[in-house]
């Protein structure tokens, strides 16, 4: 399936790296953040990649244009360094769309923007490019296409560094608890979508408001629980735990390395 990625946002949280490169390109270890996420499909044979651009987006189109599979895997130099042979490749097979989707666009704006480059594929896939995951997207992708459902996406439980208060009936402060022991799951900002999701968008509207309430009622949403790993980089501090994971060999969402057991979804309703 083709993967749409939107890549176009400002990542304010993340001033310090956003005013001098958009969000995506913040790196997580040696590699920035889209990096990981678009080779997260690639390992799961997902190839084709529509970027939803915005923000900076010629750092990004740089980052590819000038990229050197050399500085990320092992190689050997002969013939006094004229020539080089790779002995691992990444990105030789990806078909990478860089799509200007404008720089004050939400997610439903840049969907619509990419939709002329989605052909007339049955299905598609829908990403942010700041989320990781080791989510079984082969179980999630065989859920969705046996369903008659417009969108799925995977929904997970949110970050512990988010705490949820409790109030009496009087309106008094009686408990905080880390939000992920709540029993709550979030949007985890992978899709699988069919080209009928656009019927349920207007100009204007952002995907997870009015669109995802309007297929609540058709009953065309359904979500896919997970409750392995997943993390997002919203902040600094979200951006160091990912690499010291990256950095202590513990970087769970990279599913092209680690030998780990198949991940075991959350119970589905």
């Amino acid at each position: 399936m083709k993967v749409v990625i939107f890549c176009g946002g400002k990542g304010l949280r993340l001033r310090d790296f956003s005013e001098t490169i958009p969000k995506p390109m913040v790196p997580v270890g040696p590699r920035p953040i889209i990096w990981h996420t678009m080779k997260y499909y690639a390992h799961h044979g997902h190839k084709e990649f529509i970027l939803a651009l915005g923000h900076k987006a010629d750092s990004i189109k740089n980052f590819f244009l000038n990229y050197s599979e050399a500085m990320s895997n092992d190689f050997v130099l002969t013939d006094g360094g004229r020539t080089l042979k790779l002995l691992s490749s990444d990105i030789d097979e990806w078909k990478i769309t860089f799509v200007d989707t404008g720089i004050e666009s939400n997610i439903g704006q840049r969907l619509m923007r990419a939709r002329d480059h989605l052909g007339s594929d049955e299905m598609f896939m829908c990403s942010y490019a700041d989320c990781l995951t080791d989510a079984p997207l082969d179980d999630m992708t065989d859920k969705f296409k046996r369903s008659d459902k417009a969108m799925s996406f995977i929904a997970v439980k949110p970050s512990s560094s988010f705490h949820a208060l409790q109030h009496d009936a009087a309106g008094d402060l009686v408990g905080i608890k880390p939000a992920d022991q709540l029993g709550l799951y979030i949007n985890g900002g992978y899709w699988i979508m069919r080209p009928e999701v656009f019927d349920y968008i207007k100009p204007g509207e952002e995907v997870v408001e009015e669109p995802m309430q309007r297929m609540i009622r058709a009953k065309k949403l359904t979500a896919y629980r997970y409750d392995g790993f997943w993390a997002c980089m919203d902040t600094f501090k979200e951006k160091m735990m990912l690499d010291d994971m990256v950095n202590g060999g513990k970087a769970k969402w990279q599913v092209w390395t680690n030998p780990s057991p198949r991940p075991v979804p959350a119970p589905q309703s």
